[in-house]
């Protein structure tokens, strides 16, 4: 409920930095890094929450652009829109996440930042319970941001790639049959094609079979292939198209949708 996110959200961001989600955003939209402005921030959770009238330095996902706000204006700004109590927003976004409830997707993730996003995070691409790729994705300079048209840059690894070996033995020998029963879909196949974008969470220095991942998001509404974002059109490529594709991404694009093809038989032979 409204009310009950408004105490939670001031208790959080009272402890530490935040990233909050809307459950309906594509590319970055709704989503937001959330400092205290004054980095007052208590030692331990709980200790204390923030006024109404405490400012907020805050990021948007989904061009990297800035705004402050009071706590009171953005709570404002996330239930019931652009009004007269939420200030001036230069986001593209028009709010009111909660709209419609949890049944119409109404509904906020409010989770820790974690700061080493600014070397970027690690996209799993897969197809049912099968690796395709990976995608380090690194933000711009400045950025904290890697969604696709931000100026991030990626590279990309095959699904063997030895430096992440220890979280791909990790993540889909020991996570991966923990996934569904965890959102209690236990009895639903895992999604045709999604993604698993990892945030690395442990200090600098750490061992590579030591480190820590935390799992940023799932997604499998609306994943995009990102071989094919030369066919992304946008402010500055109005004209983009499939065409745009070199002939090493399209071939790699292939090997996933045939993939697709052959993973979505096999969902539906077992259904029979």
């Amino acid at each position: 409920s409204a009310e009950e996110f408004a105490a939670g959200f001031k208790k959080t961001m009272a402890f530490q930095p935040r990233v909050l989600k809307q459950n309906r955003g594509s590319s970055g939209e709704g989503i937001w890094i959330i400092k205290l402005k004054s980095g007052n921030y208590c030692k331990t959770f709980g200790e204390r929450s923030c006024t109404d009238d405490e400012v907020l330095s805050m990021m948007e996902a989904n061009d990297n652009h800035a705004e402050e706000h009071t706590v009171a204006e953005l709570i404002e700004f996330c239930v019931n829109g652009r009004t007269d109590k939420s200030g001036t927003w230069t986001s593209k976004g028009v709010g009111k996440y909660l709209e419609g409830g949890k049944a119409a997707g109404g509904q906020l993730v409010d989770q820790r930042f974690c700061p080493r996003i600014v070397e970027g995070e690690l996209r799993y691409n897969c197809v049912g319970d099968a690796l395709v790729g990976i995608i380090h994705k690194k933000p711009k300079e400045g950025g904290i941001s890697a969604v696709g048209g931000t100026g991030s840059i990626y590279t990309y690894y095959g699904p063997e790639e030895a430096k992440f070996k220890s979280l791909t033995t990790n993540f889909l020998e020991k996570d991966l049959a923990k996934v569904m029963p965890a959102l209690g879909l236990a009895e639903e196949p895992i999604p045709l094609w999604w993604t698993t974008d990892f945030i690395l969470a442990s200090p600098e220095g750490t061992p590579a079979e030591e480190e820590k991942w935390i799992v940023g998001e799932f997604n499998c509404s609306c994943v995009g292939i990102s071989r094919c974002l030369a066919a992304y059109c946008k402010d500055d490529t109005p004209t983009a198209s499939v065409n745009d594709i070199s002939k090493e991404d399209m071939e790699e694009a292939m090997k996933y949708g045939n993939l697709m093809g052959e993973k979505a038989k096999g969902i539906l032979e077992k259904a029979k």
